[in-house]
């Protein structure tokens, strides 16, 4: 018989994890509905043609394609074989496959837009909290399988939504601790006037992706990738001094604008980050230009959160401006921009500092304990009415020695137990014992509601 075992890039959850977890998706979703967003949730498997060619090059080869039903059948095997031969072929092959599980929550809103926006208050803000599936290299921080809590506002132009954003992200990361996280911000006109200057926009996917890989391969290889893609060594010379302006978020916008501020696509990009960086002043917020986001839809501001330097870890949030995402399916002319929280490397960086809250695994608040038949049917009772008062509590269901039952208490986190044997029966009584500290103390069943509700 085979072990059991998980696919590569996949985790299982325990209600230790899950609880986290929770407290997590609890911060962030109350700051989206307090920011007036409301909820949206769209399928685990979009069209494959909904998803194809949306994310660049490398995006797309880590789309998780689903092979169509009933390629096993000896009828279909010649289709089979003629889809596998095009895959081979570098081609697509509705043949083989026709659907894709969701890479991001993004490209999934924007098809919802697009089929829904006769019926849509514009501007709609709406978030989503669902998990994303992408086949990448599984390492630290980095699933096959996870979770995105996004906030979108499409049918708008005006940059309070990128302040908004960015505040939305503050609000969040200091509730969960993380208050000396940075968000760094940058333009994509910017890094289109760096590709025009550089021979052409032709080159501008090729300089974004390149630039996106900056922190990961170093300086020298990102020259090494340029060099591949057909850029002039004068040209790689020039994005290195591009990649290279430092300073304050006021020197690196003066330095920008001497570079690049002659083009009137940069000029615009400046002008747009002058304005949020001077409304987003009370935040953590820093120019950084090495910043691409490598996906193909972005198009005006764009954003990425670096959680504690303490921590070793990717990015825990990123998002940006896409001012024609819904034309990719026939409806232009909807500007859009959004953000991102990754909660599982959120989740993984709050692990390490020991930043969640003792009362996040709290569950059963209270365990009767089985003490006969007669006892069991009597606690119950009283049991069913703390259910009925919001008090989580359970029943220990076989008769077993206290000493066993103690011990699942303790290994469940317990607060309380309650002990109600023949003789509190008859004196409608009950012995009720704090598990932490050990203090016990008989209390009417009448009075114990209000006793636990205070606690």
């Amino acid at each position: 018989m085979a072990k059991p075992s998980l696919p590569q890039g996949t985790r299982d959850f325990s209600a230790e994890t899950v609880r986290k977890r929770n407290f997590i998706f609890a911060a962030i979703r109350h700051t989206f509905e307090l920011y007036g967003f409301q909820p949206l949730e769209t399928p685990a498997m979009e069209n494959l043609e909904t998803l194809m060619g949306k994310y660049g090059e490398e995006g797309d080869r880590l789309i998780f394609k689903i092979i169509n039903n009933g390629l096993n059948d000896p009828k279909n095997l010649h289709k089979a074989q003629e889809g596998f031969q095009k895959i081979l072929e570098g081609k697509s092959s509705p043949l083989l496959t026709e659907r894709a599980l969701k890479y991001d929550l993004t490209i999934p809103f924007a098809r919802y837009v697009a089929m829904n926006h006769g019926t849509l208050s514009f501007p709609f803000k709406r978030y989503q909290i669902q998990p994303v599936w992408r086949a990448d290299r599984p390492q630290k921080g980095r699933y096959r399988e996870f979770t995105q809590c996004d906030a979108d506002i499409v049918g708008s132009n005006s940059l309070l939504n990128e302040i908004e954003l960015a505040f939305i992200y503050h609000t969040v990361f200091c509730k969960l601790g993380l208050a000396d996280y940075v968000l760094k911000i940058n333009n994509r006109k910017i890094l289109q006037a760096l590709a025009h200057a550089c021979g052409g926009e032709a080159y501008l996917t090729d300089i974004t992706i390149a630039i996106d890989k900056l922190d990961k391969i170093g300086m020298d290889k990102v020259k090494e990738e340029l060099t591949e893609k057909g850029i002039r060594p004068d040209q790689i010379n020039y994005i290195q001094q591009y990649l290279q302006i430092q300073g304050t978020n006021e020197e690196k916008l003066a330095k920008i604008t001497d570079l690049l501020g002659s083009n009137e696509v940069a000029k615009d990009g400046i002008e747009t980050m002058r304005y949020i960086i001077g409304q987003t002043h009370s935040l953590n917020i820093e120019v950084d230009f090495t910043l691409a986001r490598g996906l193909n839809y972005y198009t005006g501001s764009i954003f990425e959160v670096k959680g504690p330097a303490s921590v070793k870890m990717g990015s825990i949030g990123g998002g940006g401006r896409y001012d024609d995402l819904t034309g990719l399916f026939g409806v232009p002319g909807i500007p859009g921009v959004g953000i991102s929280f990754g909660v599982d490397r959120i989740y993984d960086v709050m692990d390490e500092l020991n930043l969640f809250p003792e009362d996040v695994h709290a569950g059963t608040k209270v365990l009767f304990f089985h003490m006969g038949e007669a006892e069991q049917l009597f606690s119950f009772e009283v049991m069913q009415k703390l259910r009925a008062g919001n008090i989580s509590c359970e029943l220990y269901p076989e008769s077993v020695k206290l000493d066993k039952q103690f011990k699942y208490a303790d290994k469940k986190n317990i607060q309380y137990a309650i002990i109600i044997g023949s003789k509190e029966m008859q004196e409608h009584v009950c012995l009720l014992k704090h598990l932490k500290t050990g203090i016990q103390e008989t209390i009417s069943i009448s009075d114990l509601m209000n006793r636990l509700q205070m606690t």
